[in-house]
């Protein structure tokens, strides 16, 4: 088993304990997204896909980082729709892959677009995000004529668990895509499912 594998068997059990931890505490706390507040948090993430074949554990990437981003209105819409758009930004200062290679290095996503729902799950708060960045490594990524730098793309949803007024834990699943968009001889593209846990603080 390598060492990344073992990281990501201790981050599942660490997501679990946190997950207990949330659901201890809902109920004393009664959720909500602040409007107009920033949102800030830490985060880390694992993807499994394919690179170049149809084999969803051909290839993993890790990441962590930085989450910044700001609920802009009040409720819109009604009905299912009724929800909050919040706009967000990513720095990502450890980026690694796995299995097809190792490479290290760094991204950022400048357009992060999530919608909260007004609809409650318990103390939770559910939403979809769109997202897109740049990625830089050391090597090229996948390996052969491709590019060390990136472009990365992701859609996905989850719930934010609310463990205090203004704290929350976020645990979301999504798509995630990684292609250079052609600036290499070749541009195999990494598709796959990524797995995401956070924890926020609204100021």
């Amino acid at each position: 088993m390598s060492s990344l594998d073992r990281i990501g068997r201790v981050s599942l059990i660490v997501t679990l304990l946190l997950l207990c931890h949330a659901a201890q505490a809902q109920e004393r706390v009664s959720p909500t997204v602040p409007n107009g507040n920033w949102d800030v948090s830490i985060w880390a993430a694992g993807a499994t896909g394919e690179e170049n074949t149809n084999s969803f554990s051909e290839a993993r990437i890790w990441t962590a980082g930085i989450y910044l981003g700001k609920v802009m209105n009040r409720e819109l819409a009604g009905g299912w729709r009724r929800g909050s758009l919040e706009y967000g930004f990513d720095l990502i200062p450890l980026f690694v892959t796995s299995k097809n290679q190792t490479a290290h290095g760094g991204a950022f996503e400048p357009i992060i677009l999530k919608w909260l729902s007004s609809h409650r799950i318990g103390r939770g708060v559910p939403y979809i995000e769109l997202a897109g960045g740049g990625v830089f490594t050391t090597t090229n990524l996948p390996p052969g004529n491709t590019s060390n730098v990136n472009f990365m793309a992701r859609g996905g949803g989850g719930i934010q668990v609310f463990t205090g007024k203004r704290q929350s834990l976020d645990i979301a699943c999504g798509w995630m895509h990684v292609s250079n968009a052609n600036l290499g001889v070749r541009n195999p593209e990494f598709n796959g499912i990524q797995v995401k846990l956070g924890y926020h603080w609204f100021k």
